[in-house]
């Protein structure tokens, strides 16, 4: 039992708290807004809808909570970086690394406020090997709520979004990830409906 008598206090979890408060597309004109708490709700949903339909449909044997969980703190280091616009993320590579080195520090930052041997454990969470199947579909899985976000504003009838809808639709398609391919297909003609539609 842990010696209570010598306590610290910890603000991890304070801190991810305030996700709600970083907004997501911060250069583009939303008709209601995303935050990275939501998106990294979606993520996680749909990263488990891939590890689902990789084991059930295709006969693999991703590992479903996994997924769901790098897909929860795939974006946590942004509680401290912000959501930075991916024109500018993205603008060249001397900016792309120092964003990564910047991810780098804040998710330092967020690992002190936990006690060690829990920080391993998140660690493991927000810096996963790369090389893993279940990190491939948190990244398809990333790529499909940015997506499904571009299609509810155009249903609302915001063409801002129309050209990230047609990137990131060629984004999926480029990954090659059959399980992403099949939610598209089979799982996403129901957005941008009307609820009494469904």
């Amino acid at each position: 039992m842990p010696n209570m008598k010598n306590k610290r206090s910890y603000n991890f979890y304070a801190l991810l708290s305030r996700m709600r408060y970083i907004e997501r597309w911060p250069l583009m004109r939303n008709t209601q807004k995303e935050n990275i708490l939501e998106h990294s709700a979606d993520v996680a949903i749909f990263a488990q809808a891939l590890a689902i339909i990789d084991n059930e449909i295709f006969g693999g044997d991703a590992d479903v909570n996994l997924a769901g969980s790098l897909a929860l703190y795939h974006d946590v280091s942004e509680v401290i970086t912000g959501d930075l616009a991916t024109p500018v993320k993205y603008f060249n590579t001397e900016i792309k690394k120092a964003y990564k080195d910047l991810e780098r520090v804040a998710e330092d930052k967020l690992m002190s406020m936990l006690p060690l041997a829990l920080a391993k454990r998140y660690e493991k969470l927000m810096r996963p090997d790369v090389g893993i199947y279940e990190y491939k579909l948190v990244k398809a899985a990333d790529k499909i709520s940015a997506y499904l976000k571009c299609v509810d504003e155009l249903s609302a009838g915001n063409n801002e979004f129309s050209l990230a809808a047609d990137k990131l639709r060629s984004q999926i398609a480029e990954l090659k990830c059959r399980e992403a391919d099949y939610f598209l297909e089979n799982f996403t003609d129901g957005y941008g409906k009307p609820l009494d539609t469904l």
